[in-house]
């Protein structure tokens, strides 16, 4: 057999099996990597590149290898998932660099971290003041989070509305012009009210690349072609300008009457719908 033929057949073996081994770790691995877990990375692929290229090593001797180095990790998760003490031992914890605006010089000197590091990944943050910091964790895989003080934090929905909507995962529809009828049952709509809603935009089916349903049922396509513009849907905008012409009709109804049971009706219903069109109208305006 051909050298070139030899290594490309070692080389293939080596690459299919690594995947496998890669599939039967699992996704954590891949996400989150531990002290041990980087080790045995590093090894597994210096015996998979080595096995590739030396044609003096057995298959079978560096198979066996690397199914020995591969199994570590999957002995050592179930370990740690069954005794606390020995996944400390072997992720390590977290450790805490700065706490109510102050930093903690020797939890530092432990991780050998260097004031410039740790403000290189507050930046990293948007984090600029050390002051405006309630809480800043070192993870274990290395990763930085930081707690801002509560008077520093950005506002959010829930901040300015007590019972905001749930948001919904938007679901795709249309994908290289193929309708997706799943998640369309999913959002509770049909292929009828997709058609609808293409003819509304003058879009033919086979021209979308991409269409996809937020939590609104408001459609948003992308096309073959990145030169046509697609006007922006208006259904939002155009129940918002409903919403504030009924409240603008109450309140002249209010001014007309000359009834004052009816006069306080509609001064009532005036009041209502502007308390409503102060809760929809940031949902609405985008």
């Amino acid at each position: 057999m051909p050298v070139w033929l030899e290594v490309a057949i070692r080389s293939i073996s080596i690459l299919l099996g690594l995947f496998i081994i890669t599939r039967i770790l699992g996704k954590k691995q891949l996400s989150k990597l531990s002290f041990f877990e980087y080790i045995v990375g590093i090894t597994v692929g210096d015996i998979a590149g080595t096995m590739s290229m030396d044609l003096g090593i057995s298959l079978q001797e560096g198979i066996t290898s690397i199914l020995i180095w591969s199994l570590f990790p999957v002995l050592i998760a179930r370990l740690s998932l069954r005794n606390k003490k020995f996944r400390d031992f072997v992720e390590g914890n977290s450790t805490l660099f700065i706490k109510n605006g102050k930093i903690l010089e020797e939890n530092l000197k432990r991780e050998k971290y260097t004031v410039d590091e740790l403000l290189e990944q507050l930046r990293k943050k948007d984090v600029f003041r050390i002051a405006d910091v309630e809480f800043a964790v070192l993870e274990p895989n290395g990763d930085l989070n930081v707690l801002l003080k509560r008077e520093k934090q950005p506002l959010t929905v829930g901040d300015v509305f007590p019972n905001p909507p749930s948001e919904k995962e938007p679901q795709t529809v249309i994908m290289d012009g193929m309708i997706l009828d799943e998640p369309l049952a999913t959002m509770g709509l049909n292929r009828g009210w997709l058609k609808q809603e293409l003819d509304k935009q003058g879009v033919a089916i086979e021209n979308v690349f991409l269409g996809q349903v937020d939590s609104y049922g408001q459609l948003t396509i992308d096309l073959y072609n990145d030169k046509i513009q697609i006007p922006e849907p208006q259904e939002k905008k155009l129940l918002l300008a409903a919403i504030k012409k009924v409240q603008a009709d109450f309140e002249l109804f209010a001014l007309q009457t000359e009834s004052k049971e009816a006069k306080a009706l509609y001064e009532a219903n005036a009041e209502k719908m502007q308390a409503l069109l102060q809760k929809v109208a940031p949902f609405l305006k985008n």
